[in-house]
């Protein structure tokens, strides 16, 4: 079974530099789907529901008919509205259960999640994956869980798709693969080469 792989934009864009800097991360996002990568998060919380919704339509136009899903962050109504895939919750956001009431599958819900019960319930409300973290050490993220804690879990929870966030880098997203089902990672995913690398690295799994 193929890993999946979930890229997390970046999150600088602005609506100064909006102009200039959301070519650049279009273009990564253009890599991504091209190289396979299995879902792609439009994580830019600086720029106004207009902006963001630009940006959204452009990358569900870039994705075409690609496998690889598109989800806003938190916003339901502009992921619609762009005709994405749907939307990743973070723990503040209004409630799995809410979303799926009125937004049934195909419409994917990710919820970002910090210990087994917010796994747990996530799934029980209708998330079809969550986010688990941070496994390593990341700025600003708190104390890593480790690989035990997300390889438990996820455990656990089979066959639902649990990934791990937080710390992820070319030397240890190998790793991560072993104990769940895939990662998501911002600064590991938004590189040209690591998303190559990557690639390869599948390739390369599949002949043997």
């Amino acid at each position: 079974m193929k890993p999946i792989s979930y890229l997390i934009t970046e999150g600088k864009l602005t609506k100064t530099n909006f102009q200039t800097e959301s070519e650049k991360v279009l273009g990564i996002i253009r890599i991504a789907i091209e190289v396979g990568i299995s879902l792609i998060q439009i994580r830019e919380k600086n720029l106004s529901a207009r902006l963001l919704l630009d940006l959204a339509k452009k990358v569900v136009e870039i994705r075409a008919k690609s496998p690889t899903k598109i989800l806003l962050n938190d916003r339901v109504d502009i992921a619609v509205l762009a005709g994405a895939d749907g939307v990743h919750l973070p723990s503040t956001s209004i409630p799995t259960e809410v979303i799926r009431r009125h937004f049934p599958q195909p419409f994917l819900i990710g919820v970002s999640c910090h210990d087994y019960v917010e796994c747990e319930s996530a799934m029980k409300a209708g998330a079809d994956f969550v986010t688990f973290g941070p496994v390593f050490s990341t700025p600003g993220k708190g104390f890593p869980k480790g690989l035990q804690v997300l390889g438990d879990i996820a455990e656990k929870l089979k066959p639902f798709p649990v990934l791990g966030l937080g710390g992820i880098t070319q030397q240890n997203y190998q790793d991560v693969l072993k104990v769940c089902r895939g990662f998501a990672a911002i600064r590991f995913l938004n590189d040209e080469e690591n998303l190559k690398k990557y690639a390869e690295s599948l390739h390369d799994n599949c002949r043997t």
